[in-house]
């Protein structure tokens, strides 16, 4: 029996990977189990000692928990060792080394929905952790990247450890206008969580060379980079899909089997 589980803080409540993951374990006939698992920001020393104690098999790792868990690690992939964040544990001689299927979830993702960015204008807005495994990705294939931040100074920070151009958020909603592709990399979607950008998006529109719009969020009802995007016409990608390619690729470090991206989408919406 196999047991895998993510390790999050209170929010850990409402995670879908559980499901997500158990069902693709049970469409594949492997016998196993994927939970959930509360940690407090206090606790996870102890956490990361009773992975080892129980022999879990793998494990994701969800915020607060991404940076702080590299200490407890054996050793880190040259991708979560760029984005300096993991969100996969892969067992391996009795421990634990660290991984971020963030950035290639995210190029399977632009895969998935035919869109080659090399040499293409993407603007990025957000500069956390995940704007970082988005950045890297795009990097890596070639596009000319802009960093889009209310905190210029965290954006210049991502730039110079990864590349492309650092910008004010109001200087990439202009540049937004040449842009094939759009990322929101931030935490808000929503006019509840942001109303001062939803109103400037709101009065955004000639993106015309705009193809593909990637929210990393999902779950919100009233979008607005959802309405921009319709606003102009272009495809839009909610981070249902994000969290499909991110998965697939730990699943398939931790089992060996390689389902489709498609796979981990249905699974989610069934």
């Amino acid at each position: 029996m196999k047991v895998f589980a993510i390790l999050g803080d209170r929010r850990i409540a409402h995670s879908l990977s559980p499901r997500m993951h158990n069902k693709v374990l049970q469409n594949y006939g492997v016998k196993g189990y994927y939970v959930p698992c509360r940690v407090e920001p206090g606790d996870l020393a102890q956490a990361m000692a009773g992975l080892a104690a129980l022999n879990l098999d793998g494990a994701n790792v969800t915020v607060p928990h991404k940076e702080a868990v590299m200490p407890f690690l054996s050793g880190l992939s040259p991708e979560a060792q760029a984005v300096g964040a993991v969100n996969t544990l892969v067992r391996a001689d009795g421990a634990f080394w660290g991984d971020n299927t963030d950035v290639g979830g995210f190029a399977d993702l632009l895969a998935q929905a035919d869109c080659n960015p090399q040499g293409k204008q993407v603007v990025v807005f957000g500069a956390g952790g995940a704007a970082r495994a988005v950045v890297l990705a795009l990097r890596r294939q070639g596009a000319k990247v802009q960093v889009a931040s209310r905190k210029v100074e965290r954006a210049e920070l991502l730039t110079r450890d990864l590349g492309g151009r650092a910008v004010s958020l109001e200087a990439g909603l202009q540049e937004a206008s040449q842009a094939e592709l759009l990322v929101n990399a931030t935490s808000v979607s929503s006019p509840q969580e942001a109303p001062g950008l939803a109103k400037r998006l709101a009065t955004l529109g000639g993106l015309k060379n705009l193809r593909l719009l990637v929210d990393i969020n999902y779950g919100r009802p009233d979008n607005f980079w959802e309405k921009l995007t319709q606003k102009n016409q272009a495809e839009y990608l909610d981070g249902l899909f994000m969290l499909a390619a991110q998965a697939r690729r730990s699943f398939s470090l931790w089992t060996g089997l390689n389902p489709s991206l498609g796979e981990f989408v249905e699974a989610l919406r069934d």
